[in-house]
């Protein structure tokens, strides 16, 4: 199937983990004031988790001594207690709540900013990338990374107080017990480390494995009529198991060995605790500490060490949205369309004198597409561009509205440069109809109208009429109000065609670009609109690509490409009279 020769083709990278996790952090620090507060919340309800073993192990201390048990302590102490377990927990949920509300902000800011990039991007972008990958990133990589900043780093800052709070709180007890548990620390933070370098790669591999498995859902979705129509349907299903597998096993090569991270950590926090079982003993037996400072040093141990074995768990996380996040930083990295030059102008009604010198392209540096090209197309002249797939035609057209700029050679507009003027307004003189129809969701009239704002009623039923599809948009139960699905879905590809062409019509500019703009529509219906363009060309300069030659027999000029060379060029009836190429061409399309 077409576009899976580059899946193997991705290469892992050198992360930079601190320079994304800082990037990432600045869309958050937009709310610092609301985070400031939610971190002072945090952290007052790690303070209160940290009194609640103190006043516990009083308690116990309380019910101990000499035999006699002070139930006024015994009971202020237990109150204390649960008075910080409550307004701990009320402090967490509020902090909980208030990450999601940021987190969800952030996610909003972080794919505005990816669709506002996009809608820079130079059209070679979206050329060598699938719109699957694309969408992940846009959706699945940034729901990885506003989940972890709603939860794994706030969760890391509260650990991190919790874990110095109850160092502190034990050394206050027993130096000599802290030393028991201390001896395990350096074992649990070099296994993290470790394991960090390990698992980090591999959660980016997942992230690309999953861009993989979306763009080729959503090019096997879009060619599904194809699919049926040759009978694909078990190869693709075998092909999308193939790399559902990949994603899959990529998923778990990640995760086998994070999900390992927080039992081990565990384990080693556990031969902590039996250190300080037998250290507590021996020294209770020697009168050294009191159960109740058994108790609160064990209570706090375990805040000591659950922590660090959460930590463990979420740095995984982290590392997964790290490099998601680092997929989503790539494309607002991506080098922008090529800006315009300092004092470029504003092409206002373009009069329509085009001329194109010497010029040579090639989308990749090794393959030269067009090969010192020129033509000049005066004001109002129709210029007709015809060859064999392959040819080059279609990329004339991305030259001209500078899709692309060549690599040499130069493009003119009235007697200046393309990049003298600003790309928006050289593209706002053309008007354009290619043989990939777009229309977006929304009205007939919406669609119609999208090239010029402001457009009454009455000026899109005028270009509905001259594209011959008014009669069918009057036949419909809403007419101009029949809301389009997603991409014209509910009408024929002939009646797209048309509304596009009523657009272009609508647009009214002084330079056309008509891409196989009949190739959808019936041959009755063609005579139709070919009637209405030579009215909407009359005295436009109009740049036709055709394959069907019998439509552009009336051009002032005729452009033969073959293999990005010009071989022929001249009027039908010259190009004819030579019987080269071009009389080839003609002949075979009536044999």
């Amino acid at each position: 199937m077409p576009g899976r020769g580059d899946r193997g083709g991705k290469k892992e990278k050198p992360k930079d983990a601190k320079g994304t996790l800082v990037r990432t952090v600045r869309y958050m620090m937009r709310y610092k004031y609301i985070v400031l507060v939610l971190l002072l919340c945090a952290f007052a309800s790690n303070i209160g988790n940290l009194l609640g073993p103190n006043f516990a192990g009083k308690a116990i201390s309380a019910t101990a001594g000499k035999g006699q048990v002070d139930m006024e302590k015994v009971t202020r102490f237990a109150l204390l207690m649960l008075a910080a377990y409550v307004g701990s927990n009320v402090l967490n949920f509020l902090v909980n709540i208030g990450m999601m509300r940021v987190g969800r902000r952030v996610a909003r800011n972080m794919r505005q900013d990816i669709f506002n990039k996009l809608m820079v991007m130079p059209v070679g972008y979206f050329d060598k990338h699938q719109a699957g990958d694309i969408i992940s990133r846009v959706s699945y990589d940034i729901d990885v990374v506003c989940i972890s900043l709603s939860t794994d780093i706030v969760q890391i800052l509260t650990s991190t107080v919790t874990v110095v709070g109850s160092f502190i709180m034990m050394c206050s007890i027993s130096l000599p017990l802290v030393a028991c548990m201390v001896l395990t620390i350096p074992i649990s933070i070099l296994f993290t480390k470790q394991m960090g370098k390990i698992t980090r790669p591999r959660y980016a591999k997942r992230s690309a494995a999953y861009g993989d498995m979306n763009g080729y859902v959503e090019e096997m979705f879009t060619g599904q009529k194809t699919i049926l129509a040759y009978a694909h349907e078990n190869d693709v299903c075998e092909d999308f198991s193939k790399i559902n597998h990949a994603a899959a096993d990529a998923y778990w090569r990640a995760d086998r060995l994070g999900m390992t991270m927080g039992p081990t950590i565990g384990l080693i926090s556990n031969i902590g605790l039996a250190a300080i079982g037998m250290g507590g003993a021996f020294m209770y037996m020697k009168g050294i500490v009191d159960l109740g400072q058994i108790s609160s040093f064990v209570l706090y141990s375990r805040k000591f060490s659950g922590p660090i074995n959460e930590i463990a768990n979420i740095i995984n996380e982290i590392y997964s949205a790290l490099a998601a996040a680092e997929r989503v930083f790539a494309l607002l990295d991506s080098p922008e369309e090529v800006k315009d030059i300092y004092g470029a102008e504003d092409l206002v009604n373009a009069e329509g004198d085009v001329e194109i010198r010497d010029v040579s392209f090639g989308y990749v540096p090794e393959k030269t597409v067009l090969h010192n090209l020129n033509l000049k197309a005066n004001p109002g002249e129709t210029i007709a561009v015809v060859g064999p797939t392959g040819a080059g035609k279609t990329t004339i057209i991305n030259l001209l509205m500078r899709f692309y700029d060549p690599d040499s050679g130069e493009i003119r507009v009235d007697g200046k440069n393309v990049t003298d003027y600003t790309m928006a307004s050289l593209r706002r003189n053309y008007s354009m109809v290619l043989q990939d129809t777009w229309l977006f969701r929304g009205t007939i009239y919406e669609n119609i109208a999208y090239g010029k704002e402001g457009a009454t009623m009455d000026e899109v039923v005028e270009a509905a009429k001259a594209a011959h599809i008014h009669n069918y948009i009057m036949r419909l139960a809403d007419g101009y109000n029949t809301v389009i699905t997603e991409d014209g879905g509910n009408i024929s590809k002939g009646q797209k065609q048309l509304l596009t062409i009523a657009r272009a019509m609508l647009y009214n500019t002084n330079m056309l670009i008509l891409d196989e703009a009949t190739s959808n529509v019936d041959t009755n219906t063609e005579r139709r609109v070919q009637r209405a363009m030579r009215s909407l060309m009359a005295g436009k300069t109009s740049f036709v690509i055709a394959h069907r030659l019998s439509t552009i027999q009336n051009a002032d000029h005729i452009l033969v490409l073959n293999y990005g060379d010009v071989v022929e060029q001249g009027t039908h009836e010259e190009l004819m009279a030579r019987k080269g190429f071009y009389y080839k061409m003609y002949a075979s399309q009536f044999e």
